[in-house]
């Protein structure tokens, strides 16, 4: 178990046990009330036990707090399913897991998808998902299967193109310049932002360079208001609990605000192909050097 389920664990017993006090509940007479063994409330209340969800709604019906017991379920789900290492679920590849994001991105009407650093996975060309997926399988040693993972990731974006579904992006302009690839690759990516541009269930906002902070933030996808994912650099985070999603959702509408729409971001990404073409243009200083003569 990752320190980080350890911890959430830990949390969810101290709120437990912050229910069991306030109702003048002893751990064993708690224990002796719902019929478990004495040592039972102490293993959950110190996260070395997960509680199920019947042992919650027990544990909250003796100590008169019914109340909690919807948000402390969902708590507990989000301990054991929201955080899901990358080892774990690459292990077989990286097919599996856009077949998984296929599944979710289907029941979602309004996706709206924060990302710093790279191109959105809906928005990739082939070119650019295989040099990304390529990246992943090397950096965390799963099974070697980029040609099934872009397939995958090509079929996924048939969504964009499905009614009922809305599409709302915000992307640093870092995101414009981080090299995939090599430049034909970048240069055929930004081609495709400009011409997805177009489609009316997608907005596509980029934050200027030079834009002010106004929010802590990291890359997270929304799916409605029901769920939110974030992709650390160990683990895949699941969010569930309505009071953290509704953070996301302010930070997700922070960032918005500070994004150029339009014809001022297609010329962010003109600009920034013009930028490309310039730099493909400049000799290669070692190149250069070999090439004089001595």
């Amino acid at each position: 178990m990752t320190s980080a389920v350890h911890q959430a664990r830990e949390a969810l017993g101290r709120a437990l046990r912050d229910l069991r006090r306030e109702s003048g509940l002893s751990g064993r007479g708690l224990a002796t009330m719902a019929g478990w063994h004495s040592s039972k409330v102490s293993k959950i209340e110190y996260g070395k036990q997960p509680p199920s969800p019947e042992d919650i709604r027990t544990w909250c019906r003796l100590c008169r707090a019914e109340q909690h017991i919807d948000e402390l379920i969902l708590a507990a789900r989000d301990v054991e399913a929201g955080y899901v290492e990358w080892r774990r679920r690459l292990r077989t590849g990286t097919r599996a897991r856009q077949e998984k994001s296929q599944s979710i991105e289907a029941e979602t009407a309004l996706m709206r998808w924060y990302e710093p650093v790279l191109v959105p996975g809906l928005l990739h060309t082939a070119e650019y998902a295989a040099a990304v997926l390529a990246r992943v399988i090397a950096f965390y040693g799963v099974p070697d299967d980029v040609d099934a993972g872009v397939s995958a990731r090509m079929e996924r974006q048939q969504i964009l193109y499905r009614p009922g579904h809305r599409f709302h992006f915000v992307i640093a302009q870092q995101a414009l310049r981080t090299m995939v690839g090599d430049r034909d690759v970048m240069a055929g990516q930004l081609d495709r932002l400009l011409s997805v541009m177009s489609m009316a269930r997608i907005r596509l906002g980029i934050i200027p360079a030079d834009a002010a902070y106004v929010v802590p933030s990291n890359q997270f996808i929304m799916f409605d208001d029901r769920l939110v994912q974030v992709e650390a650099v160990s683990a895949e985070i699941s969010v569930t609990q309505p009071r953290e999603i509704a953070l996301y959702e302010r930070a997700f509408t922070a960032l918005a605000g500070l994004a150029a729409y339009g014809a001022s971001a297609r010329a962010i990404i003109m600009g920034e192909l013009d930028r490309l073409r310039a730099s493909a243009e400049e000799p290669d200083p070692l190149t250069h050097e070999r090439a004089a003569p001595e």
